[in-house]
C-alpha cells in the first residue's frame, strides 16, 4: 500500500528485505488495531488490494470522486459507483452519515483500513476518507470484479 524507497545494499552485506523491514509501511493486521467502531463491512486483504488497483487505474483516467463533500453531493445526484470509505478517519462525525446514504441508493460500500494508503493509490499525497469509483471501460474488469466482491459483503444491521 504505502510506498517504502528500497535502499541499496550496504558494504557490510545487509540484506535489502531487512532494510526495508524497518520501513513505515504497516501490515493489514496493525492498520486493523486503529478501526473505527463503525467500519462494517470491512473488506479483506485480499480485496483490499484489488480496491487499491481499481483506485489507481480509475485515478489515470480521471473518473473518481474524492473526499466526503464531492462525494455526498455526486450521490445525492444518482451517480453510479463503489463507495470506499477509510476505516482509520477520525473523527467519525465526518462521515459516518455516507453509508446511510448509500445503502438508500443501493450503492456498494466497503471500508478499507487507511486513508493514507487510500489518498495514495489515488495519486495524491494528502490522505483521503472517501472515495466514488465510477465505472469505465478501461477498467470495467477489474471494476466488475470489486463490485461483485463489495456487493457480496454482510452489511451492518
Amino acid at each position: 500500500m504505502t510506498k517504502v524507497k528500497k535502499e541499496k545494499v550496504s558494504t557490510d552485506g545487509e540484506e535489502p528485505a531487512a532494510v526495508e523491514a524497518g520501513g513505515t509501511e504497516r501490515s493489514y493486521t496493525e492498520l486493523i488495531a486503529h478501526l473505527n467502531p463503525i467500519a462494517q463491512p470491512l473488506a479483506s486483504r485480499k480485496l483490499s488490494k484489488k480496491l487499491y488497483k481499481c483506485v489507481k487505474k480509475a485515478a489515470k483516467v480521471k473518473n473518481i470522486r474524492r473526499g466526503v463533500k464531492e462525494v455526498q453531493k455526486f450521490i445525492n445526484k444518482g451517480e453510479k459507483g463503489i463507495v470506499v470509505l477509510a476505516g482509520d478517519t477520525l473523527p467519525i462525525d465526518v462521515y459516518c452519515h455516507l453509508p446511510v446514504m448509500c445503502e438508500d441508493r443501493n450503492l456498494p460500500y466497503a471500508y478499507i483500513p487507511s486513508k493514507v494508503d487510500l489518498g495514495s493509490s489515488a495519486g495524491s499525497k494528502r490522505p483521503t476518507c472517501v472515495i466514488l469509483i465510477k465505472p469505465h471501460e478501461d477498467y470495467q474488469d477489474t471494476y466488475n470484479e470489486c463490485l461483485d466482491e463489495v456487493s457480496n459483503l454482510p452489511k451492518p444491521l
